[in-house]
């Protein structure tokens, strides 16, 4: 009852049956990883975020940017030296824009440092001055932006003394010294402006992407189940056809030929 198994049609979907499941096993457990992940990242920047009496740690200390040092509270000393604005920000909702000054430190380099932000359209007027003389500010380290992604403008064009992204490749045009490839935005804006909260890393947290990832995960092991389904439900149709056909209750290929040759018509 059982040698269509052997046919090269049955050889053929066995062979693509024990290749899928597993194939969709490790994508779905990967998929799971990949949601893991992202939970503890979450976890460990809520963590981050709550302990508020960390200590700032110095610069040098939490560059480059990563994952792990994203969202650091971190200090640098320096003198103040161009200031720029970035428009098309929003906050709570708001459109406005970034007051960013760039802080020579005593490396040569400067660190793009967000003083707060305004409401409003980008009005260099109403932006007040940077502080005069030595300071030492103290904020959360960010990546540098890439223009149009995380709603970042890649937009160009702009007026003087505007920038569209945070970044080293948007700024090394626009100032005449070297830049850290990094910013930070203050704990506690200046001069009666609004804070800009630090952000999570990109594809970290529990944003879209991380129930994308769960979702594919499901997908996956529902694909390798209907794999099984077929499978089965294929062996119960085949089996059930040779059964009636030992019971003589469906003709065997070769009356069916003899019925249809032309000496019978």
């Amino acid at each position: 009852m059982y040698r269509f198994l052997l046919t090269p049609r049955w050889w053929g979907i066995n062979v693509f049956v024990l290749l899928a499941i597993p194939f969709c096993v490790f994508m779905g457990s990967w998929q799971l990883s990949r949601f893991e992940e992202r939970v503890d990242t979450h976890r460990g920047a809520d963590q981050k975020a709550a302990d508020e009496d960390r200590a700032a740690r110095p610069l040098a200390d939490v560059l480059p940017v990563d994952k792990e040092t994203s969202g650091a509270r971190t200090t640098a000393t320096g003198h103040y030296a161009d200031q720029l604005l970035v428009p098309d920000r929003d906050l709570d909702g708001r459109r406005g824009y970034y007051v960013l000054a760039l802080l020579r430190t005593d490396s040569g380099k400067a660190l793009p440092v967000v003083r707060g932000w305004l409401p409003g359209t980008a009005d260099p007027t109403k932006a007040p001055a940077a502080p005069t003389g030595e300071v030492t500010v103290t904020g959360a380290l960010q990546a540098s932006e890439n223009p149009g992604e995380n709603g970042v403008s890649a937009r160009g064009g702009l007026p003087a003394g505007q920038t569209a992204a945070i970044s080293s490749p948007s700024l090394v045009n626009l100032v005449p010294y070297d830049l850290y490839d990094a910013w930070i935005t203050l704990e506690k804006a200046d001069s009666g402006m609004t804070a800009v909260p630090a952000t999570a890393p990109q594809n970290t947290g529990l944003d879209l992407k991380a129930f994308q990832n769960l979702g594919y995960t499901g997908e996956w092991f529902v694909f390798a189940g209907f794999v099984v389904f077929m499978w089965f439900r294929l062996f119960r149709r085949e089996t059930e056809f040779a059964r009636d056909a030992e019971l003589g209750l469906v003709p065997d290929e070769a009356d069916g030929q003899e019925a249809l040759s032309p000496s019978r018509v």
